[in-house]
């Protein structure tokens, strides 16, 4: 994704690798030979601007580069967006604030 790699100050909630065993071998598949429903889920993993925990905290809802939008919150020291609980997150790179999380999002349906 060139896109995220020229993109400055923006946030990726990035799946780990438990994340993407959760989803069934088939469906996977289908996911990686649609290249445009690809791009979908991919922009959905990604706000257009860098976000600290304090304001993931919020519970604001985010608007992601596929245009929808994802929903923070905090409860205790777990962070989750959506219902994707945070592994590691607060990693700041050149152009990014990355947030690991243990669940591939979808984004809604259209």
């Amino acid at each position: 994704m060139d896109t995220l790699n020229s993109a400055k100050n923006i946030t990726v909630f990035a799946p780990d690798n438990a994340a993407f065993a959760k989803i069934p071998a088939a469906t996977l598949k289908s996911i990686l030979a649609n290249k445009a429903e690809l791009t979908k889920i991919l922009t959905y993993h990604v706000a257009g601007a860098r976000y600290t925990p304090a304001e993931l905290a919020s519970g604001m809802k985010i608007k992601t580069l596929e245009g929808g939008s994802v929903t923070p919150s905090q409860m205790g020291s777990t962070y989750e967006i959506n219902t994707a609980h945070v592994v590691c997150g607060n990693v700041q790179t050149a152009n990014a604030t990355v947030y690991i999380i243990d669940t591939v999002l979808t984004p809604p349906s259209s």
